[in-house]
Protein backbone atom coordinates (compact mmCIF):
# COMPACT_ATOMS: atom_id res chain seq x y z
CA UNK A 1 0.00 0.00 0.00
CA UNK A 2 0.94 3.40 -0.72
CA UNK A 3 2.35 6.11 1.90
CA UNK A 4 0.44 9.51 2.65
CA UNK A 5 3.83 10.87 1.39
CA UNK A 6 3.73 8.88 -2.23
CA UNK A 7 0.21 9.92 -2.36
CA UNK A 8 0.76 13.42 -1.96
CA UNK A 9 3.38 13.36 -4.41
CA UNK A 10 1.15 11.51 -7.04
CA UNK A 11 -1.28 14.54 -6.51
CA UNK A 12 1.40 17.11 -6.85
CA UNK A 13 2.45 15.83 -10.50
CA UNK A 14 -1.12 15.83 -11.64
CA UNK A 15 -1.75 19.34 -10.61
CA UNK A 16 1.44 21.09 -12.25
CA UNK A 17 2.97 24.36 -11.26
CA UNK A 18 1.45 27.86 -11.31
CA UNK A 19 -2.17 28.52 -12.82
CA UNK A 20 -4.53 31.43 -12.70
CA UNK A 21 -7.52 30.66 -14.82
CA UNK A 22 -10.48 33.43 -14.35
CA UNK A 23 -12.95 30.52 -15.09
CA UNK A 24 -11.65 28.43 -11.71
CA UNK A 25 -13.15 30.14 -8.37
CA UNK A 26 -9.97 28.56 -7.04
CA UNK A 27 -8.18 31.49 -8.50
CA UNK A 28 -4.39 31.78 -8.67
CA UNK A 29 -3.14 28.16 -7.59
CA UNK A 30 0.38 27.05 -7.34
CA UNK A 31 0.84 22.83 -6.94
CA UNK A 32 -2.73 22.63 -6.32
CA UNK A 33 -2.87 25.06 -3.47
CA UNK A 34 -5.20 28.14 -3.81
CA UNK A 35 -4.45 31.93 -3.21
CA UNK A 36 -7.70 31.31 -1.11
CA UNK A 37 -6.34 28.26 1.06
CA UNK A 38 -2.61 30.21 1.39
CA UNK A 39 -4.36 33.46 2.41
CA UNK A 40 -6.94 31.13 5.17
CA UNK A 41 -3.45 29.71 6.56
CA UNK A 42 -1.45 32.83 6.44
CA UNK A 43 1.15 32.02 4.35
CA UNK A 44 2.71 35.59 3.32
CA UNK A 45 5.97 34.10 1.93
CA UNK A 46 7.55 37.07 0.54
CA UNK A 47 6.98 39.13 3.97
CA UNK A 48 5.25 42.12 2.56
CA UNK A 49 2.30 41.99 4.67
CA UNK A 50 -0.20 39.95 2.58
CA UNK A 51 -0.51 37.23 0.57
CA UNK A 52 -0.91 37.86 -2.98
CA UNK A 53 0.00 35.93 -6.50
CA UNK A 54 3.82 36.70 -6.02
CA UNK A 55 3.08 34.24 -2.59
CA UNK A 56 1.32 31.95 -4.77
CA UNK A 57 4.18 31.43 -7.16
CA UNK A 58 6.57 31.39 -4.27
CA UNK A 59 5.45 28.03 -2.97
CA UNK A 60 7.55 25.23 -3.25
CA UNK A 61 6.61 21.36 -3.94
CA UNK A 62 7.67 20.45 -0.67
CA UNK A 63 5.53 23.64 0.98
CA UNK A 64 2.59 21.88 -1.11
CA UNK A 65 3.52 18.18 0.14
CA UNK A 66 3.12 19.68 3.71
CA UNK A 67 -0.28 22.12 3.41
CA UNK A 68 -2.10 18.95 1.49
CA UNK A 69 -0.99 16.02 4.08
CA UNK A 70 -1.81 18.39 7.27
CA UNK A 71 -4.34 20.37 6.13
CA UNK A 72 -6.03 18.07 3.54
CA UNK A 73 -5.72 14.48 4.88
CA UNK A 74 -5.40 14.89 8.26
CA UNK A 75 -7.47 17.31 9.82
CA UNK A 76 -10.40 16.30 8.43
CA UNK A 77 -10.16 12.56 9.23
CA UNK A 78 -9.00 11.06 5.84
CA UNK A 79 -5.94 8.88 7.70
CA UNK A 80 -9.04 7.30 9.82
CA UNK A 81 -11.25 5.67 7.24
CA UNK A 82 -9.82 2.36 5.12
CA UNK A 83 -7.01 2.49 3.25
CA UNK A 84 -8.25 1.74 0.40
CA UNK A 85 -10.11 5.03 0.49
CA UNK A 86 -7.01 7.02 0.96
CA UNK A 87 -6.14 8.07 -2.61
CA UNK A 88 -9.14 8.52 -3.95
CA UNK A 89 -10.82 10.89 -0.58
CA UNK A 90 -7.93 13.09 -0.51
CA UNK A 91 -7.60 13.49 -3.93
CA UNK A 92 -10.79 14.56 -4.33
CA UNK A 93 -10.62 17.11 -0.96
CA UNK A 94 -7.85 18.84 -2.44
CA UNK A 95 -9.83 19.39 -5.30
CA UNK A 96 -13.20 20.03 -4.09
CA UNK A 97 -13.16 20.08 0.03
CA UNK A 98 -15.43 18.84 1.93
CA UNK A 99 -17.79 17.83 -1.23
CA UNK A 100 -15.81 14.87 -1.03
CA UNK A 101 -16.67 13.84 2.18
CA UNK A 102 -20.21 14.39 1.50
CA UNK A 103 -19.82 12.29 -1.96
CA UNK A 104 -18.43 9.37 0.09
CA UNK A 105 -21.26 9.89 2.93
CA UNK A 106 -23.88 9.57 -0.03
CA UNK A 107 -22.80 6.64 -1.67
CA UNK A 108 -22.25 4.67 2.00
CA UNK A 109 -25.89 5.43 2.40
CA UNK A 110 -26.79 3.68 -1.11
CA UNK A 111 -24.65 0.86 0.01
CA UNK A 112 -27.20 0.29 3.08
CA UNK A 113 -24.95 1.77 5.43
CA UNK A 114 -26.66 4.53 8.47
CA UNK A 115 -24.54 7.81 8.05
CA UNK A 116 -25.42 11.50 7.86
CA UNK A 117 -24.44 13.75 5.17
CA UNK A 118 -22.79 16.24 6.91
CA UNK A 119 -19.14 16.47 5.19
CA UNK A 120 -17.23 15.77 8.25
CA UNK A 121 -15.75 12.57 9.31
CA UNK A 122 -16.57 11.71 12.29
CA UNK A 123 -17.53 8.19 14.27
CA UNK A 124 -20.15 7.06 12.39
CA UNK A 125 -18.78 7.89 8.80
CA UNK A 126 -15.56 6.16 10.01
CA UNK A 127 -17.80 3.05 10.94
CA UNK A 128 -19.71 2.81 7.98
CA UNK A 129 -17.11 3.31 5.50
CA UNK A 130 -15.04 0.35 7.29
CA UNK A 131 -18.34 -1.55 7.30
CA UNK A 132 -18.73 -1.07 3.65
CA UNK A 133 -15.29 -1.99 2.89
CA UNK A 134 -16.09 -5.67 4.88
CA UNK A 135 -18.83 -5.57 2.54
CA UNK A 136 -17.71 -5.28 -0.94
CA UNK A 137 -13.29 -5.75 -0.17
CA UNK A 138 -11.82 -4.72 -3.33
CA UNK A 139 -14.69 -2.74 -4.77
CA UNK A 140 -14.76 0.36 -2.28
CA UNK A 141 -12.18 2.38 -3.77
CA UNK A 142 -13.77 1.85 -7.67
CA UNK A 143 -17.18 2.53 -6.49
CA UNK A 144 -15.91 5.79 -4.80
CA UNK A 145 -14.18 6.83 -8.76
CA UNK A 146 -17.22 6.08 -10.05
CA UNK A 147 -19.23 8.28 -7.93
CA UNK A 148 -16.48 11.13 -8.31
CA UNK A 149 -16.35 10.91 -12.27
CA UNK A 150 -20.21 11.33 -11.94
CA UNK A 151 -20.05 14.34 -9.64
CA UNK A 152 -17.67 15.66 -12.36
CA UNK A 153 -19.88 15.40 -15.14
CA UNK A 154 -23.07 16.78 -12.86
CA UNK A 155 -21.06 19.89 -12.12
CA UNK A 156 -20.34 20.48 -15.22
CA UNK A 157 -23.81 20.18 -16.36
CA UNK A 158 -24.83 22.28 -14.17
CA UNK A 159 -22.13 25.18 -14.75
CA UNK A 160 -21.32 25.92 -17.85
CA UNK A 161 -18.23 27.62 -17.65
CA UNK A 162 -16.33 24.72 -16.02
CA UNK A 163 -17.23 21.66 -18.77
CA UNK A 164 -13.78 22.33 -20.02
CA UNK A 165 -12.50 20.46 -16.91
CA UNK A 166 -14.47 17.34 -17.65
CA UNK A 167 -14.14 17.70 -21.63
CA UNK A 168 -11.57 19.07 -23.87
CA UNK A 169 -11.78 21.06 -26.86
CA UNK A 170 -11.30 17.63 -28.78
CA UNK A 171 -14.26 16.43 -27.04
CA UNK A 172 -12.90 13.53 -25.58
CA UNK A 173 -11.79 13.49 -21.67
CA UNK A 174 -11.03 16.45 -19.73
CA UNK A 175 -9.33 16.81 -16.56
CA UNK A 176 -11.46 16.09 -13.95
CA UNK A 177 -12.48 13.12 -15.57
CA UNK A 178 -9.49 11.82 -16.16
CA UNK A 179 -8.18 12.41 -12.74
CA UNK A 180 -11.08 10.50 -11.22
CA UNK A 181 -10.49 7.70 -13.67
CA UNK A 182 -7.12 7.48 -13.20
CA UNK A 183 -8.27 6.14 -8.90
CA UNK A 184 -10.31 2.71 -10.63
CA UNK A 185 -9.82 -0.51 -12.26
CA UNK A 186 -9.15 0.26 -16.00
CA UNK A 187 -12.38 -1.78 -16.56
CA UNK A 188 -14.66 0.53 -14.96
CA UNK A 189 -13.28 3.53 -17.59
CA UNK A 190 -15.72 5.00 -20.21
CA UNK A 191 -14.96 4.65 -23.29
CA UNK A 192 -14.56 7.55 -25.60
CA UNK A 193 -18.32 7.05 -27.18
CA UNK A 194 -19.62 6.90 -24.21
CA UNK A 195 -18.06 10.00 -22.57
CA UNK A 196 -18.77 11.91 -25.90
CA UNK A 197 -21.96 10.78 -25.32
CA UNK A 198 -22.79 11.36 -21.75
CA UNK A 199 -21.54 15.12 -22.82
CA UNK A 200 -22.75 15.46 -25.90
CA UNK A 201 -25.74 17.53 -24.31
CA UNK A 202 -23.30 20.40 -23.70
CA UNK A 203 -22.93 21.29 -27.57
Amino acid sequence: MQTIHDIADEILTREGGYVNDPDDPGGATNHGVTIHTMRRLGLDLDGDGSVTTADVRALSRAQARDIFIRHYFEAPGIAALPEALHPGVFDMYINAGANAVRLLQRMLGEMGQSVAVDGLIGPETIAAARAAARAAPGHIADAYGIARRNYYYRLADQRPASRKYARRRDGGKGGWILRAEAMIDPKYHLSEAEHRARVAAWD
